[in-house]
């Protein structure tokens, strides 16, 4: 079972979801709703009364609830209450909001494009294009952003392909490749660039994300050419892959005289033209 999580944005509030690929279905962060809901300061404490109140009315819905491993603001993952759609239909009626029927037709929104894309791939990556374009991303960083995407999963189907399993060992081996070709894995990478729970490749420069994408497409290919069998054997294919990156990097450097590993964030440059646009 592979559960995918995603940040959802209703009127731009966050809301953690996680998809379930063998149900099939959307899970929702109740806290998260009932902060969206009741713009309470403690959504929290919000939720356990309502739950609690639920409870002794015999509600079975929040008996059946769920609970996943969501990521907190302090950027660990912690346990966390989740209703699927049908459940969080059920609870949105005890919570009274004029929000309550606009995040319905939302909630039927999200799984409706959900399975859209499923039935066609290139609808995923349309989304993921009016998001990067919404945050301000500029048109040539999101393609080669799409691009990263595109070559991480046939690295990642490689991976597959030759026994290495998921979650530990793809971590693995995507540290040997990141730390190969820019000096860190990428725990060291994101402190360097002072990210927390931010995507990494989500805050490279044009330039980091083209190494990247370099560094995972030689592994690929050194992978289809040896056909290595298991995490071991990946490892050194996982190293020569960032190795080829590496050389780029080397080569370019000495032409420009200074590194390409650089601290810039996305907050750094979207931000300061979001701002640009709101003024003028």
């Amino acid at each position: 079972m592979t559960k995918q999580q995603a940040i959802q944005l209703f009127e731009e509030r966050k809301v953690r979801t996680v998809w379930d690929d063998q149900e099939e279905k959307w899970y929702f962060s109740i806290v998260d709703v009932c902060a969206v809901l009741t713009d309470s300061p403690n959504p929290r404490n919000y939720w356990k009364v309502l739950k609690h109140r639920l409870v002794k009315e015999g509600n079975e819905t929040v008996t059946n609830c769920n609970q996943l491993k969501l990521r907190a603001e302090d950027g660990k993952m912690r346990l966390t209450d989740v209703a699927d759609t049908e459940q969080l239909f059920r609870i949105i009626q005890s919570i009274p909001s004029p929000k309550a029927e606009p995040f319905k037709q939302w909630m039927a929104s999200v799984a409706s494009q959900r399975m859209d894309q499923m039935q066609d791939p290139e609808l995923s990556i349309d989304q993921a294009i009016i998001d990067y374009k919404r945050l301000g991303y500029s048109d040539a960083w999101i393609n080669q952003r799409i691009k990263s995407i595109e070559v991480r999963k046939e690295l990642t189907d490689e991976w597959k392909r030759t026994g290495v399993k998921e979650g530990l060992e793809y971590a693995s081996l995507t540290d040997i490749i990141t730390r190969e070709w820019s000096g860190f894995t990428t725990k060291q990478y994101k402190h360097y660039k002072g990210l927390k729970k931010e995507n990494l490749r989500d805050n490279m420069t044009n330039l980091e994300i083209a190494l990247n994408i370099l560094s995972e497409a030689s592994a690929t290919e050194i992978s289809k050419e040896r056909d290595p069998k298991g995490f071991n054997a990946q490892t050194q294919v996982a190293k020569e892959g960032g190795s080829v990156a590496k050389a780029a990097r080397n080569q370019l450097e000495s032409k420009l005289g200074h590194s390409i590993i650089s601290k810039a964030k996305a907050s750094d440059y979207l931000l300061p033209e979001r701002d640009k646009e709101d003024k003028e």
